[in-house]
């Protein structure tokens, strides 16, 4: 990647930079010193860590993870949603993504989410039951990534999930939590009830759950590859389950799930400082949006400023306002809307965008932009995302998987079949349709994928060596859980572990919000002063990192909000 940045940063300057695939540099791309992995739950990170010691790939290991956080972490992930890989090969420099994120299945229409007095639903109203499943694309995503980077026999990827739900595992702090927040809504499921249930109220911490069904169906996979899920026996449990669902049933065909294809993505890539951040590309606004709040702090001395200085701060939270303002308007699946990916991380776009940030005030007034190449459009009203998981895993090859996985919210749909808990993806589309006469970029249609928040990332010093990985769970907050990382691991030389704990800054309608219990809570007094509204709250944050050392050696990152370990190999 190194020269080949040089060059090609001169030739598209002032663009950004965006599908770089390095090929010819293959024979000066270092290869690791060591393997590691980065899980948000212990038992999937001992799963990859597994996978790696038995000489699979990074791909290999993220797969496992995948497939055991389904088990152990079944409220956040698994093969009943989606998901997004960001992927280096060691060997030949090249950068990839593929594209796992749900579609709508052919009975959908952008009024799906309208009620009958002609206004959109209430989210508790359209989440739970058909309405809001999307065709799951996380076994296709699996398969196809495997295919061009695993080492090991596919079905060897499934043993150590396999064992979990044959053999049980306990019920954590996470899992309980999750399944008291979404208790009253389970009285309209009976058959999650089923599974999660003890005595009528959900299975106490420390209760050993088994999932006999879901480990058949892996096996199945397993053996016969992903047709096992998305035709025959699976796909007619799955289409009935969502047509004949306790509430909001709605069709869902065989062919909707025989149809599904994960497809690969250009990913975008930008500069910030003497690095190149790389993320995914649309249907995901992450990659996007990361590089607009990167482009737009660039030109202030955060590194000299430091982590401490309420100046940092309020120049953070007006970049991140004014790129989620971009977001919310531009941003929507590329194969149903035009998005202007160049126009959006254009450079002279971004220093007008910047120029709007003054050091005196707040700005209190967000609006998008209008990016070069952009069409007419209006904003949307955004919808509420939550749940998720993400996983990282380097292997001594130097190959890099960076996976985001997702049902959605606490249980995705709430509905199961064959032991897989569906998404409810369908519900980060807009609900509105229309607005001011135009249609909404991220409007429901047919076979079209929700925008995204998950923001898988690989960072590349100016020699075009990897260097850096991180991504998040946290639905909205995914973005600027990474953007927020980089900045702390870039600007002020925080390790990937401390960048990852540092305090927190996000934003709702009335204005900043600081994360309650940590540093950023004396950030408030002048924050306010250069006026800003500003609230303190909890956040469920949830990152995994890794970083490359002078050495050559990986070391991880794990979210101390959660219980998530690195482990090194």
């Amino acid at each position: 990647m190194p020269d080949m940045i040089s060059r090609l940063s001169g030739l598209l300057a002032p663009l950004a930079l965006f599908a770089l695939l390095p090929a010819p540099l293959a024979a000066r791309q270092p290869v690791a010193a060591n393997a590691t992995v980065s899980a948000a739950d212990p038992r999937a990170a001992e799963a990859g860590q597994e996978i790696l010691r038995k000489g699979g790939s990074a791909t290999d290991a993220a797969i496992a993870m995948m497939l055991t956080l389904n088990v152990v972490e079944p409220h956040n992930s698994g093969i009943g949603g989606g998901g997004f890989i960001m992927h280096h090969d060691g060997r030949t420099g090249v950068l990839e993504s593929i594209d796992g994120r749900e579609a709508a299945p052919a009975a959908a229409r952008p009024d799906r989410f309208m009620g009958a007095d002609g206004q959109p639903l209430p989210f508790r109203q359209a989440w739970p039951g058909g309405y809001s499943v999307g065709v799951p694309g996380n076994v296709r995503l699996a398969w196809d990534a495997h295919r061009k980077w695993g080492k090991l026999p596919w079905a060897d990827l499934f043993q150590p999930a396999i064992r979990y739900a044959e053999q049980g595992f306990e019920v954590r702090q996470r899992l309980d939590t999750a399944m008291k927040a979404v208790a009253p809504v389970w009285a309209d499921f009976p058959e999650i009830q089923e599974y999660f249930w003890i005595d009528g109220k959900p299975a106490p911490m420390g209760t050993v759950l088994k999932n006999p069904p879901l480990a058949a169906l892996f096996k199945r996979i397993a053996a016969e590859g992903p047709d096992a899920f998305y035709l025959g026996e699976n796909a007619r449990m799955i289409a009935e389950t969502v047509s004949n669902a306790p509430k909001n049933p709605v069709p869902v065909t065989e062919a909707d799930l025989a149809g599904y294809r994960a497809k690969p993505r250009k990913p975008v890539c930008g500069p910030y400082r003497a690095y190149t951040v790389c993320g995914m590309g649309p249907a995901s606004a992450g990659g996007i949006t990361v590089l607009q709040v990167l482009g737009m702090v660039e030109r202030f001395p955060l590194a000299r400023w430091g982590k401490d200085d309420p100046r940092s701060w309020h120049v953070i939270g007006e970049a991140m306002r004014l790129a989620y303002a971009d977001r919310e308007t531009w941003l929507g699946d590329p194969e149903f809307v035009s998005v202007p990916i160049s126009g959006l991380i254009d450079r002279d776009y971004l220093k007008q965008r910047s120029a709007l940030i003054s050091m005196g005030r707040a700005l209190n007034d967000y609006r998008p932009g209008t990016p070069p190449g952009a069409e007419k459009r209006t904003a949307a009203l955004p919808q509420p995302e939550s749940g998720t998981s993400h996983f990282v895993a380097v292997d001594r090859n130097g190959d890099i998987a960076a996976w985001t996985s997702t049902i959605e919210s606490f249980f995705g749909s709430q509905l199961i079949a064959n032991g897989v808990i569906l998404n409810n993806e369908l519900t980060d589309f807009s609900f509105t349709p229309e607005k001011d006469g135009a249609p909404v970029a991220n409007r429901v249609e047919p076979g079209k994928r929700p925008l995204s928040s998950m923001s898988p990332t690989i960072v590349y010093d100016a020699a075009g060596t990897p260097v850096f990985t991180v991504g998040a769970a946290g639905g909205k907050t995914i973005i600027m859980q990474v953007a927020k990382a980089l900045i702390a691991h870039f600007d002020w030389g925080l390790s990937a572990q401390d960048s990852i704990a540092l305090g927190f800054q996000f934003f709702d309608k009335e204005g900043l919000v600081l994360e309650q219990g940590t540093s950023l809570e004396a950030m408030k007094a002048p924050l306010e002063k250069m006026g800003h509204k500003v609230s303190i709250s909890r956040f469920g944050l949830k990152a995994n990192a890794a970083e490359r050392m002078a050495d050559g050696h990986w070391v991880g990152g794990a979210d101390p909000r959660s219980p998530g370990v690195s482990l090194q190999e």
